[in-house]
């Protein structure tokens, strides 16, 4: 059969980036997306071009996604495993924030998630085999300043929960991870004592790195585990439970 194909969005960077190493290390053929098409040609040359093809793609735009599943069935004749890790942010507190704000982070972290679902659903239905992993984070269960970002990633926890569902007896597993302070370009851009504030809040009193979110999807998306599906696994260092807020 070859190598299994996943499909990684997301991908140039931070944890999207340390997702594809991970897979890659595990021998998998990694289809990378990002929005960001300046970065991904890095990503060749950093593991080769035997290894990783990549794309640039919105996947908000659902013309954009049902063509590159097009592209993805006509070269490879199948898809094992969806990662969805493409997300933004636009942060305020409600009475500050705009509509537009919150469309936009909606439109990419939601929506984007559902359409790239649904694609790979129908293909995976048929294959009646696959994975699906939607990053989620620990800020569905609420976050000051993020109304947007909550809501979005809230969704993606539902969503995660109804294809479980709808996939589980065509033997597609469906989960999501949920990461917490992660150290990453996004948080390195805080302010300092904002950044040691939210690590104080934590009760490992550190940050994680990017690698604890891809080793969960790495088992996630392996072929030993297959009785796990429609769950959300935090990796967060205990923040989820409350402890150290």
């Amino acid at each position: 059969m070859g190598k299994r194909i996943v499909l990684v969005t997301g991908a140039a960077k931070g944890i999207g980036k340390a997702i594809v190493k991970n897979l890659i290390d595990e021998d998998y053929l990694v289809l990378a997306i990002d929005v960001d098409g300046r970065s991904m040609p890095k990503l060749i040359t950093e593991f080769g071009k035997d290894k990783i093809h990549i794309a640039k793609a919105d996947i908000s735009n659902e013309k954009t996604v049902k063509l590159l599943f097009e592209k993805v069935i006509k070269k490879y004749g199948r898809l094992d495993v969806l990662v969805n890790n493409a997300g933004i942010i636009r942060d305020n507190m409600i009475w500050k924030m705009s509509a537009g704000d919150f469309d936009s982070v909606i439109q990419i972290n939601l929506k984007g998630v559902w359409l790239m679902c649904r694609e790979a659903a129908k293909i995976m239905k048929e294959q009646k085999s696959g994975r699906i992993i939607n990053i989620a984070s620990r800020a569905w269960l609420g976050n000051r300043g993020q109304s947007n970002y909550a809501a979005s990633k809230a969704g993606v926890v539902a969503l995660t929960r109804v294809l479980a569902l709808e996939l589980g007896k065509y033997n597609v597993l469906v989960n999501a991870v949920a990461p917490g302070l992660i150290n990453t370009p996004l948080t390195q851009k805080l302010e300092k004592n904002v950044l040691q504030n939210l690590i104080e809040a934590q009760p490992t009193k550190t940050m994680g790195k990017p690698v604890d979110i891809a080793n969960v999807v790495s088992f996630l998306a392996s072929e030993k585990t297959q009785f796990i599906t429609g769950q959300t696994i935090y990796v967060d260092g205990g923040k989820s439970i409350g402890a150290g807020i």
